[in-house]
């Protein structure tokens, strides 16, 4: 199968079961992943690039308060909201990420100015709100990023009397992985982490390698999860080492290391593309807000394990 272009989504990967959304949640969740799809696949269309599209799906998904990124993410244990992002090119390899970022409206545009603009690959917390005032881009208060569902999560979690982070509530983090026309890829990587994080704890979505990945010779992948499992077991890389070194079709590869990701104790899911434009999920939690169109298939989106 060669595909002109492809684009899957995620929404976050968690205990999402059908009772426990409302109607209008689900309407609103669906339509949210449609938005996305068609805002990366506009640009696939016209010949845009992999890493374009793959920004545009997540920058819809990050303005959306359904979902753990950008506007919606989970508080700290101290009430802040620090978000983390990461962009990765396929064709040359190029990186950026940032971690701990509190202003910027769409972190996934300030891990792109990193690749782009900067010397380096990951920026972390004043550092790389500095560098996103210094690159002119869009900034938002707390007023922005703060909603009271996200609110109720964290009080939620201290009246229970939870010392460490919550780690059983749904996860939100939000990707997107693109095959263009000229046979790249891109993947990219947001999320606000998880209720109750402390100590400026790091998931794997900022971590190039664990949750996001993108390599031309292999494919591209994005995380969504329980972050601490994911870097232990460097899940981006390995499916598209598996597939670049021994072979492995890059769906089976990324259903064999989310197995593998659950024998250590972790759940989650992965999106992935392949530079044939292969596109598709593997996930091992009851659920994953997730959807897929190409030059071949209408959009489908999908949130439960049954789907």
């Amino acid at each position: 199968m060669n595909q002109d272009w492809t684009l899957v989504v995620h929404g976050g990967a968690g205990i999402i079961e059908q009772g426990n959304l409302s109607p209008e949640e689900e309407r609103s969740i669906r339509a949210a992943l449609s938005a996305a799809l068609e805002a990366g696949a506009a640009i696939l269309r016209e010949a845009g690039t992999a890493l374009d599209a793959a920004e545009a799906a997540v920058r819809v998904l990050e303005d959306d308060p359904h979902f753990n990124a950008g506007r919606g993410s989970v508080f700290t244990f101290d009430g802040d909201i620090e978000m983390d992002a990461a962009v990765m090119d396929g064709r040359t390899r190029d990186a950026g990420a940032v971690t701990g970022v509190g202003r910027t409206r769409n972190p996934v545009s300030l891990a792109r100015r990193v690749m782009e603009d900067s010397p380096h690959v990951l920026l972390s917390r004043e550092g790389a709100d500095a560098f996103s005032l210094q690159q002119g881009l869009e900034q938002a208060g707390p007023e922005w990023f703060e909603t009271a569902e996200r609110r109720r999560n964290l009080e939620e979690l201290k009246s229970a009397g939870n010392d460490a982070f919550d780690v059983d509530m749904k996860y939100g983090t939000v990707g997107a992985v693109a095959r263009d026309k000229a046979g790249h890829v891109a993947a990219a990587t947001s999320t606000g982490g998880v209720t109750g994080k402390r100590w400026g704890r790091i998931g794997d979505s900022p971590l190039i390698g664990a949750g996001t990945y993108a390599d031309d010779r292999a494919g591209a992948v994005s995380c969504t999860g329980s972050g601490e499992f994911f870097i232990r077991a460097v899940v981006a890389h390995e499916i598209c080492a598996r597939t670049r070194l021994a072979g492995e079709p890059i769906l089976g590869a990324a259903r064999a290391v989310i197995k593998d990701v659950g024998a250590l104790g972790g759940t989650g899911g992965v999106i992935v593309v392949g530079p044939d434009g292969t596109g598709g999920w593997a996930f091992n939690s009851s659920g994953m807000y997730r959807g897929r169109i190409s030059s071949e298939s209408e959009p489908v989106v999908a949130i439960y394990g049954d789907e």
